[in-house]
């Protein structure tokens, strides 16, 4: 085998572990933990900020890809997944699994040592609910995305618990960033949810909540999330951790995402809802960085 040669398997394969790992996900699933740790701490540690990234990628990844290994014969029946490195058998089983246990024990072992135990719970507990709970639940109840956003919640949760000393606490700050997250997930998944439904269909994910699918109700449930995500984004700054400024900035925001919310109910079409999932990408880092910004 030539040198050249020898690089583009190399290079394929970290592809597919990137694939695997789902990493660019992961990084927008850090960069929330890393916001919400600047916001929380008193004095800004590097080492600390480093074991965040680091043990939150490996985490996050892990949790990506056991999803992937229980869903491995869905992922080929959807067109949206069945390029992905188990369907296609670029990745082993064996190799899924050792990379999935390798990567969530380091994770989880990175946060734990390096900056505080409840670090470390908050991570393996997002990671048991994620690939335990959550994932086994989408092909019997869409309440399976309210499940889910228990653990899609805990990393801005985790960046204000990295910020506490000893054994680390969840404070009130923690407990406002995990409820704005929290709120914001609804529209946000059901978005994109709205968007693949077809392809969720295949594989017999009830991801909507509305038995009619793309309907007025799941529609309406979404207008009524973005509403709410309102006043939930101005608690920081009602019990004093963030100024008027983040909060100008969250009624902004909502209101826009909501104008979207009601576009998508008037419309039903999926040239809305497409808009709104970009404005969901958008909504959470603009809020988080206001916060961050107008910090107290």
């Amino acid at each position: 085998m030539t040198r050249a040669s020898e690089g583009i398997k190399v290079m394929g394969k970290i592809k597919d572990y990137s694939e695997f790992l789902k990493l660019r996900l992961a990084s927008l699933v850090v960069l929330s933990s890393v916001i919400c740790y600047a916001l929380a701490a008193a004095e800004f540690n590097v080492a600390i900020m480093g074991a965040l990234v680091v043990g939150g990628t490996l985490l996050t990844g892990a949790s990506n890809g056991f999803n992937e290994i229980i869903e491995r014969d869905l992922d080929a029946l959807m067109d949206r997944t069945k390029q992905r490195p188990l369907p296609t058998s670029k990745m082993t089983i064996t190799e899924a699994w050792i990379a999935a246990i390798l990567f969530g024990a380091m994770g989880v072992g990175i946060l734990w040592y390096f900056i505080n135990p409840m670090s470390g719970i908050l991570g393996l507990a997002a990671m048991f609910l994620y690939a335990v709970v959550y994932t086994p639940m989408k092909q019997k109840t869409p309440f399976a995305v309210f499940v889910g956003a228990f653990p899609g919640s805990i990393p801005p949760m985790l960046g204000c618990v990295a910020a506490t000393e000893g054994f680390g606490q969840i404070t009130l700050l923690s407990l406002l960033m995990f409820s704005v997250q929290f709120i914001w997930q609804f529209p946000h998944f059901w978005a994109i949810a709205w968007r693949v439904h077809d392809d969720y269909l295949k594989a017999g994910f009830k991801m909507l909540p509305s038995a009619g699918g793309r309907d007025k109700g799941t529609a309406f449930q979404i207008v009524v999330y973005t509403i709410g995500l309102i006043p939930v984004s101005l608690l920081p700054t009602f019990f004093g951790y963030t100024g008027a400024i983040s909060a100008i900035v969250a009624v902004i925001a909502g209101i826009i995402f909501t104008k979207q919310a009601f576009d998508l109910y008037r419309t039903l079409s999926a040239d809305d809802a497409k808009r709104l999932m970009f404005g969901s990408f958008f909504y959470l880092p603009i809020v988080q960085l206001a916060y961050l910004l107008d910090k107290v």
